[in-house]
């Protein structure tokens, strides 16, 4: 009966892995399209200007995966990252509030996880991999969809908050690639979270026309950074060790019909008929470069 009972045992626990992934997985997807959401919901409602947010954001962010990584490390100094990593983030985070003023959620989400997408695509190209026709194929779907969605018309998105989220998501995406050799992410996330604070705050100084901080854009603020910047990386990193590269890559698609959905429940915003098809062209042809990669290395 002993036997028996660790057999069983034994039997059951790649299924508890397997779920296991897929909640990690489908917590952190989540996460990832709630910084979409909450950072809409705080500028749409004035309660905090960009730069305040983006401030508030990454320095939440830092003493979250600062606290994390304490208790999971035995030392985290020296700081592990880079300066260099830490100016790509910041980059990022600007534009990635500002757009948010002048898009909506499905609309600013699509853009960023788009550009994060296709900037890996030509990455890949530009370091000599060979191309399947398919992967030619769905870069040129992709890239359709994106200029459907900003082409000019009277359903278009803001040129200027589209061109913003387009330079957050190219800059998550080179920050993305920064990351794939590195041997401990959760280390290299947090240092490079902690080192971007003081950058982004210094960049704020700039492009501030004014404070102006209530308690309830505040409130928004530590959420983004703490529970869906912060926490949701390391949900993420946890679901990695489950995920194949191209699963990963796929399961992020996700993120801006979650987003999209997230903006129209909570935050009534009208889904066009334009965002819908650009949301098919650019998931679907960014699927197909996947999918069309994976093929191309198993031939």
């Amino acid at each position: 009966m002993r036997h028996a009972s660790q057999e069983q045992t034994i039997d059951a626990l790649p299924n508890q892995l397997h779920l296991r992934t897929i909640v990690l997985t489908l917590t952190a997807v989540v996460a990832f399209a709630a910084n979409s959401v909450l950072c809409r919901m705080a500028l749409r409602e004035g309660a905090i200007d960009a730069a305040s947010f983006s401030t508030v954001r990454f320095l939440s962010g830092a003493v979250m995966l600062l606290i994390v990584a304490t208790r999971m490390e035995r030392s985290v100094f020296p700081l592990a990252g880079s300066w260099m990593a830490a100016a790509v983030l910041a980059v990022y985070a600007l534009p990635f509030a500002f757009a948010y003023t002048q898009l909506s959620t499905g609309t600013g989400a699509l853009i960023m996880f788009g550009c994060v997408q296709v900037t890996m695509l030509v990455s890949a190209l530009a370091t000599g991999e060979r191309p399947h026709p398919v992967q030619w194929a769905g870069l040129a779907i992709a890239v359709a969809g994106l200029v459907t969605l900003v082409f000019p018309g009277l359903t278009a998105p803001s040129p200027v908050g589209a061109g913003l989220m387009a330079v957050a998501g190219v800059c998550w995406g080179l920050y993305s690639l920064r990351g794939r050799s590195v041997s401990n992410p959760l280390m290299q996330t947090m240092g490079n979270f902690v080192r971007a604070v003081p950058l982004i705050g210094f960049g704020s100084l700039f492009v501030m026309p004014r404070v102006h901080l209530e308690p309830r854009g505040v409130v928004l603020s530590v959420a983004s950074g703490a529970l869906a910047t912060g926490l949701g990386y390391v949900v993420w990193y946890a679901a990695l060790r489950g995920l194949t590269s191209m699963r990963a890559a796929v399961v992020q698609l996700a993120v801006p019909v979650i987003a999209s959905a997230g903006g129209a429940v909570l935050l009534a915003e009208t889904v066009t008929i334009r965002l819908v098809l650009s949301t098919l062209l650019v998931l679907g042809g960014i699927a197909m470069a996947i999918v069309g990669g994976v093929r191309s290395l198993r031939n």
